[in-house]
């Protein structure tokens, strides 16, 4: 296994990035199941920082688009240019030629070029003029989501929400890693230089590791059964949050969870998945995927509460 790269990595991390222990974990997790993900939290939380970091730590290409409303698919995935000297079109690719992509505040931009990013993400490549390009592998998009300030946003569809592997939420760091915060960045001459410690070759192995952690038949059924009861939760014996949801998750949250728990089985040395491990993820891979009605609205119902029932009273096994 390659636990020790991993610790090495995140010892590397640790040099610039203080705290973010979930938002790495998940990060990691999405980097060795090919998915994507969408972070929502209040500015100057180091998000930036921490994926630009970790594309260091890992020896890839590393991206930053400011999405405005002014981008055009263009500014993204690049365009045919004529060049009178050569008397035909060349093509200049865009930024989201990289191995890592940070998509900052996605929802500022109008619909064709989220459904530009999205098509990327998903088909992992794109077409400009009449040929498509693949994009390099691993692709891994890091989209995020102001949670302030709403005006003058285009939120995303819910049918393209569903395409990111996991929306996660990052809190304020706490007092001890403020303050560990404030003395690295008050410091002039802090030293922002990381080593790699990890290339793509090695993340492939990884990948191929994961995917030989073992679920157990039982986990698989609970997997279901978790998703069902967000589309059926009268016969969970959910009847209160029955009121309130108005879709369930789509087929791509199993999948996901299924990965997902694979991959946070294996880093933390497992090469089998705990039902803990399903119960941690579950909130970040369906909160995104629970459609609630306008009466959850008005009576101030989150969907992370309807999450919490359904693990508290849907049975592992049965």
């Amino acid at each position: 296994m390659y636990l020790p790269k991993i610790k090495e990595l995140l010892d590397e991390m640790s040099k610039v990035v203080v705290g973010q222990e979930k938002l790495l974990n998940r990060l990691l997790i999405s980097l060795f199941t090919g998915g994507h993900i969408l972070l929502e939290g209040v500015p100057g939380l180091a998000k930036t920082l921490t994926i630009n970091t970790l594309s260091k730590v890992l020896h890839l290409n590393f991206h930053r688009i400011q999405f405005t409303p002014d981008l055009l698919p263009a500014d993204l995935i690049g365009t045919m240019i004529y060049k009178p000297k050569i008397g035909d079109y060349e093509v200049k690719k865009g930024p989201i030629f990289a191995n890592i992509i940070l998509a900052d505040e996605v929802n500022r931009s109008p619909a064709k070029v989220q459904s530009a990013l999205l098509e990327a993400m998903q088909e992992k490549q794109v077409t400009i003029g009449n040929d498509t390009y693949l994009l390099d592998r691993p692709f891994l998009v890091l989209a995020t989501q102001n949670p302030v300030e709403q005006e003058g946003t285009y939120p995303l569809p819910e049918a393209q929400l569903d395409r990111f592997m996991m929306k996660v939420y990052v809190d304020y760091l706490n007092k001890a890693e403020e303050l560990e915060v404030m003395r690295r960045m008050a410091d002039l001459n802090f030293d922002y230089s990381v080593d790699a410690v990890m290339d793509k070759e090695e993340i492939f192995a990884i990948r191929n590791e994961v995917n030989k952690v073992n679920i157990s038949d039982t986990l698989e059924r609970y997997i279901i059964e978790l998703v069902f009861a967000t589309r059926r939760p009268m016969d969970y014996g959910l009847r209160d949050e029955a009121r309130y949801i108005q879709f369930g998750v789509s087929p791509r949250a199993t999948i996901f969870l299924n990965l997902a728990a694979k991959a946070m089985a294996y880093l933390e040395g497992r090469d089998y998945v705990l039902p803990e491990d399903i119960k941690e993820l579950a909130p970040d891979i369906m909160n995104h995927r629970i459609l609630l009605n306008y009466e959850a609205e008005a009576d101030g119902v989150r969907t992370s509460t309807i999450i919490d029932s359904i693990l508290r009273k849907v049975a592992i096994g049965g």
